[in-house]
């Protein structure tokens, strides 16, 4: 199947279920970083309260704890987002919720990781914002849309390479004027 060497696509033709399309190089992981005049602790807490995630998501619009929950390892949380072509909701699992350090969740359970790393400084922490398509998501997207999957996984990957450093930007200043 295709999905199996996607990593390693190149911008070349190929065959996807008879179709000659070109598939662009995607990376499936991504990450940025930033320095915020806060503590890790602090930028902790704001991170892993997603219910503010509204606030500098460009895309995800507002999150809620699924079963009345909180930011640890197992809890689950349902976000809405938005994009001018469409509107959808996605279900997460916590997978890392160490205070400081770690705050980290995949969605659908198994289909993409996003992960914010506290790294603290003197005067002021590293925000490092990680994103990463996992096989999981891959199978899903070739179940759900065929031939069109690797023009979606592409799509997405462009939005998180756009959407991470906005997030970042706006995670520091929200972080920095309170």
């Amino acid at each position: 199947m295709w999905w199996t060497n996607f990593k390693s696509l190149g911008a070349r033709s190929s065959r996807l279920r008879g179709e000659r399309r070109s598939v662009p190089r995607v990376n499936l992981n991504y990450c940025e970083s930033i320095k915020i005049s806060r503590s890790a602790e602090e930028l902790y807490d704001l991170i892993a309260d997603v219910t503010r995630t509204g606030e500098w998501s460009p895309i995800c619009k507002s999150c809620w704890w699924d079963d009345g929950d909180g930011p640890r390892v197992g809890a689950w949380f349902t976000g809405r987002n938005e994009t001018p072509e469409r509107t959808w909701e996605t279900r997460s699992e916590v997978v890392a919720a160490e205070r400081g350090r770690e705050f980290a969740f995949e969605v659908g359970g198994s289909w993409v990781r996003w992960s914010f790393v506290f790294t603290a400084g003197d005067q002021e922490t590293e925000v490092t914002e990680s994103w990463e398509f996992l096989p999981g998501g891959i199978a899903r997207f070739s179940e759900r849309f065929g031939a069109e999957a690797p023009a979606q996984i592409a799509e997405r990957t462009e939005a998180a390479h756009q959407g991470i450093p906005a997030t970042l930007a706006a995670i520091k200043r929200i972080a920095e004027l309170t």
